[in-house]
């Protein structure tokens, strides 16, 4: 049966309630209101009972911990797990509900979260705004495992934009979630690592699923504690990593650096191809190389009259060399209408063109930035915290 969120847990959790007790101290850094059983009796230690929130890889690790957890007797850090996961057009699910699934956890798609009751809830790459009623259902509230050194890259792409903007250092935060705003919310736990040089966003996100899960794992076994040792977030520092959209794939010659299109290639190139525009046709460029300095010492290439967005073949390394505002970049295969080598581009495209036009100049046949329309423009893509497997 489908319970919605307003009509869970209420009553059950309200007996036993200590009428005019003291709420816990994290209850008021984390700014939630005093009603609807805060004050319930409750376990004081584990093993926790937890109602899991989450959609892609970098949650199914935190998932996969609090599972093996679960399994560990011994330990006792775990006694109930169930599962909430957000709808998908893909009949196996999204990577959470996958794992779920297959580990025969009870799973609800949202908005629904099941009737049970729990000590703790737990976030992980999900993407709604829970509101205060649904937080204050769980005793200790919820927690979210957020991969980003908060207050740097609140949002739901904070990976991506980590490798985007080439910060030098990335992190986990353990953090209190907050009613209506997203990623606020007072810091439990906080560690960093350095992001390894050219590091994917998808690398980056294996490295630091890992990390989160285990940072969890050490909150939940003293719950209580870290709950009260909460600190509020810096006031400065801020910064929002909203969703990628179709048009941050389109390459900006005139403006982009090697450096920063190499950044957006490992940034959003597993999730949406970086795009350009040659000869009114759309063509996504599917595998970009540095381009070494043996090839930028070619008398041939170093001739030539360019422009950014100039594209030349060069034979020796096979590969497409395409010019942007301060160098160089290589291409070995683009996808235009199918899957094409730089040599099967040249052979089919370039070389005829030059064929037919050998009065033109170059710079007609360069690459040139794609203007999407507005509304394909607008249209978000799904980010790598939501579920590319």
């Amino acid at each position: 049966m489908r319970v919605l969120v307003r009509r869970c847990w209420g009553s059950r959790l309200a007996r036993g309630a200590r009428p005019g007790g003291p709420s816990p101290p994290w209850r008021a850094l984390v700014g939630l209101g005093g009603e609807d059983g805060r004050d319930a009796r409750v376990r004081e230690k584990p093993p926790w009972r937890v109602l899991f929130f989450g959609t892609d890889r970098f949650a199914r690790e935190a998932l996969r911990l609090l599972h093996a957890a679960r399994e560990n007797k011994e330990e006792a850090l775990i006694d109930r797990l169930e599962v909430v996961t957000m709808p998908s057009p893909s009949r196996k699910g999204l990577p959470v509900k996958q794992y779920a699934v297959q580990s025969q956890l009870p799973v609800y798609e949202w908005p629904d979260v099941g009737s049970g009751e729990y000590d703790v809830g737990v976030v992980a790459s999900f993407g709604q705004l829970l509101s205060e009623a649904l937080i204050l259902k769980f005793p200790y509230g919820i927690l979210n495992v957020h991969p980003s050194c908060l207050p740097r890259w609140r949002g739901p792409a904070p990976i991506i934009h980590t490798v985007l903007h080439g910060d030098p250092v990335a992190g986990v935060t353990i953090m209190q979630i907050r009613p209506k705003r997203f990623d606020v919310g007072p810091i439990l736990k906080q560690e960093t690592v350095p992001v390894p040089p050219k590091s994917t966003a998808k690398e980056l996100e294996a490295v630091l699923s890992r990390l989160g899960a285990n940072m969890l794992i050490s909150v939940l076994k003293n719950l209580p504690e870290s709950l009260n040792a909460g600190r509020q977030q810096p006031t400065e520092g801020a910064t929002y990593a909203p969703k990628i959209s179709a048009g941050t794939s389109c390459i900006k010659w005139e403006e982009q650096t090697s450096e920063q299109i190499f950044r957006l290639y490992r940034a959003i190139g597993n999730i949406i191809p970086l795009q350009t525009l040659w000869m009114a046709n759309t063509i996504k460029l599917l595998d970009l190389v540095e381009v070494n300095s043996s090839i930028l010492a070619d008398p041939e290439l170093m001739a030539q009259a360019l422009i950014p967005g100039s594209v030349i073949y060069h034979k020796q390394s096979q590969i497409l060399l395409v010019y942007c505002k301060d160098g160089w970049i290589g291409v070995r295969s683009v996808m235009l209408k199918k899957t094409l080598t730089a040599t099967d581009f040249y052979n089919g495209y370039l070389h005829p063109w030059y064929q037919k036009n050998s009065q033109a100049p170059p710079s007609q046949c360069r690459f040139q930035t794609l203007r999407l329309p507005a509304k394909k423009k607008q249209k978000k893509i799904v980010a790598m915290q939501q579920c590319i497997d």
